[in-house]
């Protein structure tokens, strides 16, 4: 971390300032499941709805930041930026976009839940040694895993299923991938991400046979610009942010509070039903996924050195 961001130099922001960048990245990120079911059902097409969303999102990103004096990213950061955007934009939310058609915004909210999880085991196979709180919680996790996959509606719609596999997964091993690498200001990665994975994302989307139709629906549309603005731009720099002011265990705390949220939308504004298995499910995975994040977030005990 550099020493703007130190212990020694951070500026402590207001209760007020924290609170409202949660809420965003709560609230926001909670919606956005709802807000893809809205632009597909909206006559949308899945990949060039995503891909659209995301270089719109990065290229605006991008212009303010070069406007304000912020350097370009180099080729071999832009090499790295192309790598995490096919990871995390394209397979990670493009997968989750896909699998909307065929499964509820709350489900798949559900199922991206444990993309923590994944963080924690690929960290383990990097090296990083997991307590035994960890390993804890990994294990309740993914009997939570386990459980939502073996017996909710996911194992009505196999393509729906194997999307949400594929999409934590590829999310997780983006993220510890990324760690050590050359990379621009947090900000520009995350431009540079969206404009390399929402440019991958439309070429796939057109090599499918991703059409655009001649006339989406009003409420598609506004679907699809809440994304970019609020999804995309508003709740990701809420959540840079948040990395650089408070502790991680806090900026993380998204990933089991948005999964509630989305639920909760999907049942007042989409009509969305649950099974007890599927909420039963969500708990057990937001049991494990908040065990590994507070245990991840306790500083350890230095290890002794061996007397000579």
């Amino acid at each position: 971390m550099s020493s703007v961001a130190s212990t020694a130099t951070r500026i402590v922001p207001g209760g007020v300032a924290v609170a409202l960048a949660l809420a965003s990245v709560y609230i926001v990120w909670g919606s956005t499941y709802l807000g893809i079911r809205f632009a597909l059902e909206g006559g949308w097409p899945p990949l060039l709805m995503a891909g659209g969303r995301f270089v719109v999102a990065g290229a605006l990103m991008y212009a303010a930041l070069r406007l304000r004096g912020e350097r370009p990213p180099t080729r071999a950061q832009w090499a790295s930026l192309a790598v995490m955007g096919l990871l995390l934009m394209g397979l990670g939310n493009g997968l989750v976009t896909v699998a909307e058609q065929w499964v509820s915004s709350g489900l798949a909210a559900i199922a991206v839940a444990s993309m923590p999880l994944w963080m924690g085991l690929f960290a383990t196979l990097r090296g990083e040694r997991p307590g035994r709180e960890e390993w804890i919680g990994l294990a309740i996790g993914f009997v939570g895993v386990l459980w939502l996959n073996a017996g909710s509606a996911l194992t009505a719609t196999p393509q729906g299923l194997l999307a949400l596999l594929i999409a934590p997964i590829a999310w997780a091993f983006g993220s510890v991938w990324s760690r050590g690498r050359d990379l621009p200001s947090p900000f520009m990665s995350a431009a540079g991400q969206m404009l390399c994975g929402g440019a991958m994302m439309l070429v796939a989307g057109a090599l499918l046979g991703e059409r655009m139709p001649a006339a989406p629906s009003l409420k598609g549309t506004l679907a699809v610009a809440y994304l970019v603005v609020f999804g995309s731009i508003v709740a990701f720099s809420a959540y840079i942010w948040l990395l650089r002011h408070v502790r991680p265990a806090l900026a993380s705390s998204y990933a089991y509070v948005n999964p509630p949220i989305a639920v909760l939308f999907g049942a007042l504004l989409a009509g969305e039903r649950f099974s007890l298995h599927a909420l039963g499910a969500m708990a057990v995975i937001l049991a494990g996924v908040a065990m590994v994040t507070l245990a991840r977030s306790r500083p350890r005990a230095p290890v002794a050195e061996p007397v000579a």
